[in-house]
């Protein structure tokens, strides 16, 4: 029976959070029915509006939804916070995708049909409807991994990834607690380490709501602290 994990961080997200819901509890429905067990675990990261009381003012509506509340510390912090709740409560399978609609769920199907194949199935976005700064920041990030990890990753950043728990386990062993790039990191070190990987093509639409917590200045400071953490990341997965 696999366990598997679908987990969102979500910030500010009241405009999308249901809709998102709406969207993604119907697969842990049907992975609950086939004989698996599914969880959509959503962490709302201290937002400023009202996201965290609409999650819980769903928990009656949507039974497998399971909503945390935290402190804001940023997307990747609570990317690998989410993580270390699924393995902490035995997952067999961990799914992340983000809250604010971009992705679509029947695109998650051939990821889970071949979940014993692989041990990280990540997506790659082609085409992208998202903007041309966020097209740029992922262009970036490919050439910096190349420069700090000597691998080339399709799409490092991607949020729409299934991973064998125990393998993102062993990954996340070499990432600082709180590093915003969290999956960036997974990725390159997964390359890097030659772990079973599949890449897939998938659709990605521009935000169904709300406004990116994310801007320009914002990313360059961001990534100019990455600079430094992932030569210290490096050198712990040598």
């Amino acid at each position: 029976m696999d366990k598997l994990f679908i987990v969102m961080p979500a910030y500010n997200e009241a405009e999308n959070i249901e809709d998102v819901i709406k969207q993604w509890h119907p697969v842990a429905e049907k992975i609950n029915a086939a004989g698996g067990e599914c969880r959509v675990v959503i962490a709302n990261d201290g937002s400023k509006d009202n996201t965290w009381e609409m999650l819980q003012s769903l928990q009656e509506k949507y039974p497998y939804l399971t909503p945390l509340n935290k402190p804001n510390s940023g997307h990747g912090a609570t990317v690998l916070y989410l993580y270390r709740y699924a393995l902490k409560q035995g997952a067999d399978l961990i799914f992340q995708t983000d809250s604010d609609g971009q992705t679509l769920p029947e695109e998650f199907w051939p990821m889970w049909d071949r979940r014993y194949k692989y041990d990280f199935h990540i997506g790659t976005r082609g085409g992208r409807q998202d903007g041309a700064s966020r097209v740029f920041v992922t262009k970036t990030l490919r050439l910096v991994v190349w420069l700090m990890f000597g691998v080339w990753v399709k799409d490092a950043n991607t949020p729409f990834r299934l991973m064998n728990a125990q393998a993102l386990k062993k990954v996340m062993e070499v990432i600082p607690e709180d590093f915003f790039l969290a999956n960036v990191a997974v990725s390159a070190i997964a390359v890097k380490w030659k772990e079973r990987i599949a890449w897939y093509h998938i659709t990605f639409r521009p935000r169904q709501g709300g406004v990116n917590s994310i801007n320009m200045k914002r990313i360059f400071k961001i990534g100019w602290k990455a600079l430094g953490d992932f030569r210290k990341i490096n050198k712990l997965s040598n």
